[in-house]
């Protein structure tokens, strides 16, 4: 029985393998060739003979992994730094996302109230796997969108939490109770007490624990592991998912001072759990029943993919962001969550819907990652061609009067903590400057500083034309994003040829390209960062002789780095909640 289960996921890695390899030769998303895999899988496992019992096992484990990792990036500390705009997108998102997907579910596809209401509750939730691996692999973490669509992301898992921990209260340990009432209390109370304890352990206790096992990395693996199994099967054993007790124990670790360290020592599991959680998603349509679903699935992914980024949109619009940032933040969270999956699958447990209708929001899932998978890795050039109609989300009454008579020597593109540096560099030498920001909040804040400074995308061509760009002396960009800094050198270039240009880059190949495209000097902050870059300003002032000197010798720097193999600094991960 073990060599069949044993060959049997050799048989399921194979496939997924020769799949992932043919959809990468293409140059698609590797996801997706997961997804396919998973479809494909499904015939070859039945027609086989193939252990149901490793698949539902697997798909358990996977899952309850996964969603430790999620709760290992959600510190309850992190709430004080969402932000209010984060708050009220998120909050007011999910409202209306549920509103439409109950109204659409139970008017135009005529399903049950109660199923409704699931549906609408899937369709409100994004997927914090999908975003965070797409957005720490295009790193834009540490950018104004990614910022903002984590921050909503983790006023969604809150919500997501506290759906979970209602609807298991409704299940018993070996399965459906027919006592909702006081069973459901003392569910919650027991569920509440338990969770009571483990954040006080996780307050108390944890850090200095983790603190001593911490000088034996092995020991700090092993512990991990060992805390999340106990702490779910802890809640199993009280009537609750294992998916619950999973996520609990990783917000419970996320408190130790060694959560990151953590992080990184489970990654390589993570990533083979990533895989699974795929494959299994693909394994749950069947290509024989997909007719009987498929139409339902389109309906509810037209809702995720356009009527929930257009809510997101609208909302920052009210709120005072540019349209690009709009765009790549509701695009970003068009689609739905594993959350979604995890509870329909509850539902299902505890009688309240059929298993169709899990079916079809397991349909309406692969829809929405495969095709918002595209969405986030080609946002750039979506938000191109789709430029004219994206102008609707963005206030007019925001912008503020650009044409700008007065005389700059220099022009900040993002005021972040890098800018911060630079900037008290420019006030130093005594020269006059203008910052341009895309983040209204920053904006209002410099305002009030009585700082010379414009809400703007550095991003925009129109906005970039109307600067004065044609007499400074000086243009810094600390931007993260290598598109918006290449628009930037090429425009600044043509109007102002003898104009020092600083960009900044996330590689070195970027800052290669970059050097090529024609800026004087280029941040690499994970070498050389903006405190540099301030003594720099401060030594030479405009002079370009001097940046083409220091260019030089980050050329030859960045040389050895590649030759090293320090292509760039590892961010993808296990900052982003």
């Amino acid at each position: 029985m073990s060599e069949a289960i044993f060959i049997d996921l050799a048989l399921i890695l194979l496939i997924a393998f020769i799949v992932s390899y043919i959809i990468r030769i293409f140059k698609q998303p590797i996801i997706i060739g997961y997804i396919i895999a998973g479809m494909v899988i499904g015939p070859l496992i039945v027609v086989a003979g193939a252990s149901l019992d490793l698949i539902d096992t697997f798909s358990k484990l996977g899952i309850a992994f996964l969603l430790f990792m999620v709760g290992l990036h959600l510190n309850p500390k992190v709430i004080k730094e969402i932000g209010a705009t984060s708050l009220i997108i998120g909050i007011v998102q999910m409202v209306l996302t549920f509103a439409i997907g109950f109204i659409v579910s139970l008017k135009l596809l005529s399903f049950s109230i109660i199923a409704s209401t699931y549906i609408g509750i899937a369709l409100a939730f994004s997927s914090t796997i999908i975003i965070m691996k797409l957005i720490s692999d295009k790193r834009q973490l540490d950018s104004l969108y990614g910022k903002l669509s984590i921050g909503i992301l983790i006023i969604q898992d809150f919500a997501a939490i506290a759906i979970l921990m209602a609807i298991s209260s409704l299940t018993g340990g070996n399965g459906v109770t027919e006592n909702f009432g006081m069973f459901a209390v003392k569910q919650l109370i027991t569920g509440a007490a338990l969770i009571c304890l483990l954040f006080l352990l996780g307050f108390f206790v944890m850090p200095k624990l983790t603190r001593n096992i911490a000088k034996s990395q092995e020991l700090l693996f092993l512990f991990s592991l060992c805390w999340a199994f106990l702490v779910s099967a802890a809640f199993m054993l009280i009537g609750f998912s294992l998916e619950i007790g999973a996520l609990i124990a990783g917000m419970v670790l996320s408190m130790s001072p060694y959560s990151t360290e953590i992080s990184s020592k489970i990654r390589p599991i993570r990533d083979f759990f990533l895989i699974i959680f795929f494959i299994i998603l693909g394994l749950s349509i069947q290509l024989s029943s997909v007719g009987a679903i498929i139409y339902n699935a389109i309906i509810l992914s037209l809702i995720a993919l356009i009527l929930k980024p257009i809510i997101i949109m609208g909302l920052l619009t009210i709120m005072g962001y540019t349209k690009r940032t709009n765009f790549l933040v509701g695009t970003t969270l068009a689609q739905i969550s594993e959350f979604s999956l995890i509870v329909l699958g509850l539902g299902v447990a505890v009688g309240h819907i059929l298993p169709e209708v899990l079916y079809t929001i397991t349909l309406t899932a692969i829809i929405t990652i495969a095709l918002s998978t595209y969405l986030i890795m080609y946002s750039n050039k979506i938000y191109k061609v789709l430029l004219k109609p994206i102008s609707l989300f963005e206030r007019k009454n925001i912008k503020q009067e650009k044409k700008i008579r007065a005389h700059y020597d220099a022009i900040l593109f993002g005021y972040n903590r890098m800018g911060f540096s630079i900037l008290k560099s420019l006030q130093n030498i005594n020269k006059k400057y203008l910052v341009v920001d895309f983040n209204p909040d920053i904006i209002a804040t410099l305002t009030k500083m009585d700082i010379h400074s414009i809400y703007g995308d550095a991003y925009d061509q129109d906005l970039i034309e109307e600067l004065p760009i044609d007499k400074i002396k000086i243009a810094i960009s600390t931007i993260p994003d290598y598109e918006t800094n290449e628009l930037l050198i090429e425009t600044i270039r043509n109007e102002n040829p003898k104009c020092v240009i600083v960009a900044r880059a996330h590689t070195i190949q970027d800052a290669f390209n970059l050097y090529k495209k024609g800026a004087n000097y280029v941040l690499t902050p994970h070498f050389l960062g903006g405190e540099y870059l301030a003594k720099m300003i401060k030594d030479m002032k405009m002079d370009s002789l001097g940046y083409e000197k220091e260019k030089k010798k980050h050329i030859k720097m960045l040389v050895e780095r590649l030759e090293k193999g320090q292509e760039h600094y590892d961010a993808s991960g296990e900052s982003g909640h």
